[in-house]
């Protein structure tokens, strides 16, 4: 039995992208470390993925951003307000950290606005305090740090997308985690990845034809191939590699992205399911997550 403050456990909440799959949900990580429970990224469907979990909300200790595309934070508001209520799945009763790019102010300060009537109404009922936003908006570097953890942002290139983006390395005693987030091929994140236990990447595969092939290009750009994702395992030598934000055209399936990778890169692989986890000791253990069945609702007219 692990105890609490040894705990270093990544369950990948979300694996998947703009696409609304009911398979890949949007993206967001989870990371148990010591006795702390931190989210990375809000996308679609978190909420939902934690409640399979059974973790409610309220005891998440804050949000990292890896950048403020869509996808990315489009689940936050579900997580901050379905969170705040007083139920098994929520309970929040104490401001919300955000740590992330330059637009988190931003964010933090109309989000309430946008849903003041809610917050209102709601106060009533509930602990004002769990309704608080307290954002930083973060540069490369350590963002976070207590007696056993540190949490470092690094730059990431997401191509030619004018925004802030970020991957984050979490180290824990002599064990670590690193996530890319959205970029492309990118030597800052393989300095930052060196020695890690677990790499978790990006990848977008395949290419469409006709009047689609100039987009699909366009986004390609701002992503990692998986020959290129090969080439940031082979020369940071994570003990395992996964790839996340999963981002297919064309043809292509998750089932292509182990062999187009095998190009440059012959080392420990795998290909994130939603709910998947991985827990970080001597070895890294891998438990894959059922999946509930399809419920039916009859419904009366």
């Amino acid at each position: 039995m692990i105890s609490s403050k040894d705990l270093f456990r990544v369950t990948l909440l979300g694996t998947g992208a703009p696409p609304p799959s009911l398979d890949r949900f949007g993206p967001s990580t989870l990371v148990e470390v010591g006795e702390n429970k931190f989210l990375f990224d809000a996308g679609r469907g978190a909420l939902q993925r934690l409640f399979q979990l059974g973790i409610p909300f309220g005891d998440i200790t804050g949000i990292f951003l890896t950048h403020h595309h869509s996808d990315h934070v489009v689940g936050f508001a579900d997580l901050w307000l379905t969170g705040w209520i007083r139920r098994p799945w929520g309970k929040r009763v104490l401001p919300l950290k955000i740590w992330g790019p330059h637009g988190t102010h931003q964010m933090a300060t109309h989000l309430p606005l946008a849903f003041a009537t809610d917050i209102r109404v709601r106060a009533h009922s509930y602990n004002a305090e769990g309704v608080k936003l307290e954002p930083s908006e973060i540069k490369e570097g350590v963002v976070y740090v207590d007696d056993s953890t540190s949490i470092t942002a690094f730059e990431v290139d997401h191509g030619g997308e004018k925004l802030d983006a970020f991957g984050y390395r979490i180290d824990h005693g002599s064990r670590s985690f690193v996530l890319s987030g959205d970029t492309t091929f990118n030597e800052n994140l393989i300095d930052h990845a060196q020695n890690t236990d677990l790499l978790v990447h990006e990848v977008t595969h395949g290419m469409g034809d006709g009047i689609e092939r100039a987009n699909l290009e366009r986004i390609r750009a701002n992503h990692t191939i998986p020959e290129d994702a090969g080439r940031v395992f082979s020369r940071t030598r994570p003990k395992l590699a996964v790839y996340t934000h999963i981002l297919l055209f064309g043809d292509a399936t998750s089932d292509d992205l182990i062999p187009a990778t095998r190009a440059t890169y012959d080392g420990p692989l795998v290909v994130g399911e939603d709910l998947m986890q991985f827990t970080i000791n001597n070895e890294i253990t891998v438990t894959r997550m059922p999946q509930p069945p399809p419920s039916t609702t009859r419904i009366a007219f």
